[in-house]
């Protein structure tokens, strides 16, 4: 299958007076439709990476491809866009607006995109919340649910615009072992069903074994890269 992100040669610095390298020259690539994850411990370098094909970060050296398009040369308007049309993220914290309600919520990134609801999205909403099991409460406000309902419909949000990447920061870095399963087994249904490419950082062995790749980062570097 084809290459969606590309890495090519990435360093990134942080700082100006004392400058600190998080990533040395990384080449990385994932393929279209493929189910991934990113693991390594605290302070390795995977969030600044994913923040990085997310473009919400620029590498200070490297060439970073979304679909063949070079995004680390884009203007903040061009990524805005590439992002909401091509990416969904999910983060361990699910970041929902507490002043409307869980459908509200996964329509959210549709407004912003296309400044109305169609009767298609609203009924596509309707069957994401079908899909992650949210829909006898998606009238419920966001503080009404509990924790894996709340990352269920941040789950359902990142779908809205029909991503053709999923990025996912500790998804389920707060919830119990019960419902961190329930979680990824849905990521797994999502990306066979609609053929999303996903990149998920996990602390969790087990979970990152059901993946059909791992990628370890270590120091800043891979250093494992195992195709299951």
């Amino acid at each position: 299958m084809a290459d969606i992100v590309r890495l090519e040669n990435i360093d990134k610095f942080y700082g100006d007076k004392i400058r600190t390298q998080v990533l040395f020259d990384v080449n990385l690539s994932f393929e279209e439709n493929s189910f991934n994850s990113i693991i390594g411990q605290s302070g390795s370098g995977k969030s600044t990476l994913l923040n990085i094909v997310g473009t919400l970060d620029k590498p200070t050296n490297g060439r970073v491809y979304i679909k063949d398009r070079r995004t680390d040369t884009m203007n903040p308007m061009q990524l805005a866009e590439l992002r909401n049309r091509t990416m969904g993220f999910i983060f361990q914290f699910h970041y929902l607006l507490p002043e409307f309600t869980a459908k509200e919520n996964v329509l959210m990134p549709s407004r912003i995109m296309n400044y109305q609801v169609t009767p298609e999205i609203d009924q596509w909403a309707d069957e994401l919340m079908e899909l992650t099991g949210l829909t006898k409460v998606k009238n419920n406000m966001a503080n009404a649910m509990s924790g894996g309902q709340q990352q269920r419909t941040a789950i359902a949000r990142a779908l809205i615009n029909k991503p053709s990447i999923v990025l996912a920061d500790e998804p389920t870095g707060n919830l119990d072992s019960d419902t961190s399963e329930s979680i990824y087994d849905l990521l797994r249904d999502i990306n066979k069903e609609y053929g999303t490419t996903f990149i998920i950082i996990t602390h969790d062995q087990r979970i990152a074994e059901k993946t059909d790749r791992i990628v370890e980062i270590k120091d800043g570097r891979i250093n494992l890269d195992v195709k299951r």
